[in-house]
């Protein structure tokens, strides 16, 4: 044949690479089939799986915040978890019942429903009597929360002690009306009352009234307490020999206020001591109206009362009117506080050889301001009065001329001094710090970073927007929030209206908001819509020594503008934002001192331009500047927060 036919060893060695083509074919085919039949039923599964999954309600208050920050912020970075948690917890259908109540203003006859629903801070003042006279000596100790009527009146001897009483709990309320009133010999002893609460109020009307020897003590009443309010009606009035010592009262708390009315009135020998009464308190404010009025032989002494405080107000009117040989003792009174004034109105009028000395008086960091109108004249009777060492800016009307002895008064010679360790008492270790610090390998103090408010929630804007928020409308908050005429809870209502109302400083933008959504606004319109927010992880370092670890500044460490929002005290949360031009954003490692392990991660901001800040500013007092020589730092606390452009 002239065709030559393949060799059969080579055709054998064809077919055979065929077939494995082939298997390898099948076999890919068959792991492709199972693959996708694999796939299929997982898909299937999860189809299976996400039908019983309930959708989120898109009515609901967080669905609702998720598409307005869609809609406002420009970037994709995640959403900020530790603002979102603050969110309202109310569901859809609560939301839209408590928003047609405020529309219709009705929130009033529903207002426990509403607190407990929407998570806020709200409170009565009215609490069970614990009505009893008792025949033998009580302690009161872990005791929170009620009202003693006509306690201990009448008794002959012994005491009753209240220790640890309301301690550490978030509104400490305690009512002691006619308390021990005409007893014998009879004490009293107040013992670490309402420490570390937030709101404590007190009232003691008719407190001892009538009482015969014994005595009263206040040890450690309400320290660090964010708002003390504190009423003394009558207490010791018509008293005999009723000793009351105020052993540090009230220190370290902010914002309180205590009124002393009718205090000692018509009482004997009466001696009350005030020994380191608001040191170290912030916007503290004390009324003495009618006390020691008509008084015999009072003995009052007030030592370190008001010292190392921020602006303290004390007002004094008709004190120790009509008394007879009455002594009072200011030693170091507001000694080192910052501004501060006092109003002595009437005092020591039309009495009988009253005798007054004020020694180390308003000795202040900063000028404050003291009025004596009517001091010692109309009436007086061989008045006794020395200034020893006084400070500035002191106002002298209707004053007696006779029997008053300055000696060393302090002209006005400029702004006082004080030593650098004294100034520092008068602010946290830590608070305020300079830019150097933020470096790694630092070892610096951590102030208390802890959030001491009361635990609240946002809420929705569809019910914030209805409620009046002014204090021309007043009134109708304490309908609302059932708030008592003249008690804590329309302090608190009152005071957080007042600072939201309050002008903005040179170059600042400030608005108070009620809801996330008011928040973002504001901040947008400051910084634009590509903005993060940022706070501090965690409270782990405060109030001790830790390490920096690494530092990042933000936008590259360059100085830009940011929006600071804080805490403030309202039933329902309440945020004060302010616009903060010309600062350096830094994030920071903070590590354990001994092991250097992270246990926490800060944020910080350094104010470059504190030009416009007041020469009184804790940040001066605690770096020894003065405003525009230095740059100022401080930490981001737990729940406040700092919004800035994204790097």
């Amino acid at each position: 044949s002239k065709h030559r036919r393949r060799p059969i060893a080579k055709q054998v060695k064809m077919d055979i690479k065929n077939v494995k083509l082939n298997i390898s074919l099948l076999f890919i085919f068959f792991l492709s089939s199972s693959y996708t039949a694999y796939s299929l039923a997982q898909t299937n599964a999860q189809i299976r799986k996400n039908s019983l999954i309930p959708k989120e309600n898109p009515f609901t208050v967080k669905a609702s915040l998720v598409r307005y920050w869609n809609k406002q912020i420009s970037n994709k970075l995640p959403k900020p978890d530790f603002l979102f948690s603050k969110a309202s917890p109310l569901s859809a259908a609560d939301s839209a019942f408590f928003t047609n109540l405020a529309t219709q203003k009705s929130l009033s006859g529903h207002i426990s429903a509403f607190c407990s629903s929407a998570k806020l801070f709200c409170f009565s003042e009215s609490n069970p009597y614990l009505d009893k006279t008792p025949s033998k000596d009580a302690n009161f100790a872990v005791y929170n929360n009620k009202k003693f009527a006509t306690y201990g009146s009448g008794r002959l001897g012994g005491g009753d002690g209240f220790k640890n009483y309301s301690d550490g709990i978030n509104f400490a309320t305690g009512e002691f009306t006619k308390y021990s009133r005409s007893s014998t010999g009879h004490h009293e002893d107040f013992t670490s009352y309402a420490a570390d609460g937030n709101v404590a109020t007190g009232n003691f009307t008719s407190y001892a009234a009538g009482a015969t020897g014994g005595g009263g003590t206040f040890q450690s009443y309400m320290p660090r307490v964010n708002v003390p309010d504190l009423r003394f009606a009558s207490y010791d009035s018509d008293g005999n020999n009723h000793k009351l010592s105020f052993n540090n009262y009230v220190g370290d708390t902010n914002s309180g206020r205590e009124f002393f009315i009718s205090y000692a009135k018509n009482g004997n020998g009466v001696p009350a001591e005030f020994t380191t009464y608001g040191d170290t308190s912030n916007v503290i404010g004390s009324s003495f109206n009618g006390y020691g009025e008509s008084g015999n032989a009072a003995n009052d002494s007030f030592k370190a009362y008001s010292s190392n405080s921020n602006n303290p107000n004390n007002n004094f009117k008709n004190y120790g009117s009509g008394g007879n040989s009455g002594i009072d003792s200011f030693e170091s009174y507001r000694d080192a506080a910052n501004a501060g004034s006092d109003t002595f109105t009437s005092y020591a009028r039309g009495s009988n050889t009253g005798k007054v000395n004020f020694l180390n008086y308003g000795k202040s960091f900063n000028e404050g301001k003291d009025i004596f109108k009517g001091y010692g004249s109309q009436g007086a009777k061989f008045p006794s009065v020395g200034f020893k060492v006084y400070g500035v800016n002191n106002s002298f009307k209707e004053y007696s001329p006779k029997g008053v002895n300055f000696a060393g008064y302090t002209k006005k010679t400029g702004s006082l001094k004080t030593s650098g360790k004294t100034v520092n008492k008068l602010v946290e270790e830590g608070k305020f710090f300079r830019e150097s610090m933020l470096k790694e390998g630092t070892v610096m103090k951590m102030p208390d970073i802890r959030d001491k408010m009361p635990g609240r929630s946002f809420l929705p804007r569809t019910i914030s927007s209805k409620l009046p928020f002014s204090t021309k409308e007043l009134t109708e908050l304490k309908s609302i929030f059932h708030a008592q005429e003249n008690s804590t809870m329309e302090h608190v209502i009152g005071n957080t209206l007042a600072e939201c109302e309050r002008a903005p400083s040179p170059g600042e933008k400030k608005q108070c908001v009620a809801s996330i959504e008011d928040m973002i606004d504001f901040a947008v319109s400051i910084l634009g819509h590509n903005v993060v927010v940022r706070t501090t992880d965690n409270v782990a370092g405060s109030k001790g020594e830790v390490m920096i670890g690494t530092v990042k500044g933000i936008n590259a460490g360059r100085v830009t503008k940011s929006v600071s929002c804080h805490q403030s005290l309202y039933p329902y949360l309440l945020y004060y934002c302010h616009s903060v031009p010309k600062v350096r954003v830094y994030q920071a490692d903070i590590l354990n001192m001994d092991t250097k392990a992270k246990i926490n991660h800060g944020v910080a901001i350094c104010h470059v331009d504190t030009s416009s800040w007041s020469p009184g500013h804790g940040a001066f007092m605690a770096l020894g500047s003065g405003p525009g020589l230095i740059e100022v730092c401080h930490w981001i606390f737990e729940n406040d927060m700092t919004w800035a452009m994204v790097d």
